[in-house]
């Protein structure tokens, strides 16, 4: 009886022995597996953040481009072309700097994607050009120059309205 009960006895603590091992491997895998999905869904909430700020700072610089853009086309409509000329130096200078800006807020979009945004925004960035050069042309005295800059701004507005959407899906669908 002495020996079935050690024989017991040992099989009992073996069981307790393994099962415990079994279950401290079992709990390890558990908690890796629980940190995992935690540190992706950071990633992925950060990325999503980090994303929107780059998509919201674009839209704010363009927006701020429209505003001089507008700008443009109240003092083509005021004035004589002497009053207008320095006018219209005055807002080529804005737009430039805030044409920096936006570049540089282009450049942010494409290191953060996805590509299909990267490319909304680049366009973006070109559509600035048109109106831009009738600015130029302008300031140069072209009489074209008025009808050439607002027939620019309409697409350039368009592809303002066309990141936004890009964005906007591009953030939804993360």
């Amino acid at each position: 009886m002495a020996d079935s009960a050690l024989w017991i006895a040992s099989l009992t603590a073996g069981t307790a022995v393994l099962a415990s091992w079994v279950t401290s491997r079992g709990t390890a895998q558990a908690a890796r597996t629980q940190a995992d999905a935690a540190a992706s869904t950071q990633r992925s909430v950060r990325i999503r953040e980090t994303r929107r700020a780059a998509y919201v700072n674009l839209i704010e610089q363009a927006h701020r481009m429209a505003d001089l853009y507008w700008r443009v086309s109240d003092i083509h409509k005021s004035g004589t072309p002497e009053t207008r000329t320095p006018e219209l130096r005055e807002v080529r200078l804005r737009l430039r700097e805030e044409y920096s800006k936006l570049r540089h807020f282009v450049w942010v979009v494409a290191l953060e994607g996805p590509a299909h945004v990267a490319e909304a925004a680049e366009r973006l960035r070109l559509a600035t050009q048109p109106p831009f050069r009738a600015l130029e042309a302008s300031i140069a005295g072209d009489a074209d120059a008025v009808r050439a800059f607002d027939a620019g701004y309409d697409p350039f507005w368009k592809s303002i309205l066309t990141f936004v959407a890009t964005a906007k899906t591009a953030v939804h669908d993360m």
